[in-house]
């Protein structure tokens, strides 16, 4: 299944503590970003990539694209104050209809199958979502004080991508520019207009990056991949 995906990549990254943005930082001698276009670079069911970037990167990553050899990469669009204003003007260069994802540059371990199987999904649903089962015990929590334990079977841990029918991303962002409203994914946005929206499975590897600790669980991550080839 054909899709274009917009990946928002202007973020400051400051729980990073890195002094720039930490998609500039690398794992095993590649940068973040890199890991993460490579995976939709390598994917022939890509046929677009649109980037949202913070302009005063844009001289660096453009030299990224060239070194590492990445080519989908049609848009790079400036970021806006929010990851929703970011993709919204990556949504503006989209045109015609089809799947649209979206995907955040600091997950750089989402699966191939993954992608197509939430592609399958989101061409027959209209709109769908990857994550995980919540493993932890949940707490509903007010000023310091637990009000209740929430029943975990029905909690999913959401991830990126996401994937929906273009026509339908373009309402949820047009309804939420008139409404002034900013959802936590852009699933949210898809939700006020009553749509339903399917879930797929993905696995616990796709983490995001985001704080320094995280670096560690990513150096875990390769190795374990690395030994899965041999």
């Amino acid at each position: 299944m054909a899709y274009q995906v917009i990946i928002p990549a202007a973020g400051l990254g400051k729980r990073m503590r890195a002094g720039k943005n930490k998609l500039l930082l690398e794992l095993k001698e590649v940068p973040v970003l890199i890991h993460t276009l490579r995976v939709f670079e390598e994917d022939e069911a890509c046929r677009k990539i649109i980037l949202a970037i913070n302009p005063q990167d844009e001289k660096e990553i453009k030299k990224l694209l060239n070194k590492y050899q990445i080519t989908k990469v049609n848009d790079l669009v400036a970021g806006g104050q929010e990851r929703q204003h970011s993709i919204h003007n990556g949504l503006k260069t989209v045109h015609g209809d089809g799947i649209i994802l979206v995907h955040d540059a600091a997950r750089p371990f989402i699966r191939k199958d993954h992608i197509h199987r939430l592609t399958e999904k989101a061409e027959e649903t209209g709109a769908a979502i990857i994550g995980v089962p919540a493993k932890d015990t949940m707490k509903k929590v007010t000023n310091g004080v637990v009000m209740e334990t929430v029943e975990r079977s029905s909690l999913w841990v959401v991830q990126t991508p996401q994937a929906f029918r273009i026509s339908i991303l373009k309402e949820a962002y047009e309804k939420a520019a008139r409404d002034q409203f900013v959802g936590t994914d852009d699933a949210s946005l898809v939700e006020r207009l009553d749509a339903e929206v399917s879930i797929v499975e993905g696995d616990y590897d796709n983490i995001k990056l985001t704080t320094p600790e995280d670096l560690y669980f990513a150096e875990a991550i390769i190795k374990k991949r690395e030994k899965e080839f041999y």
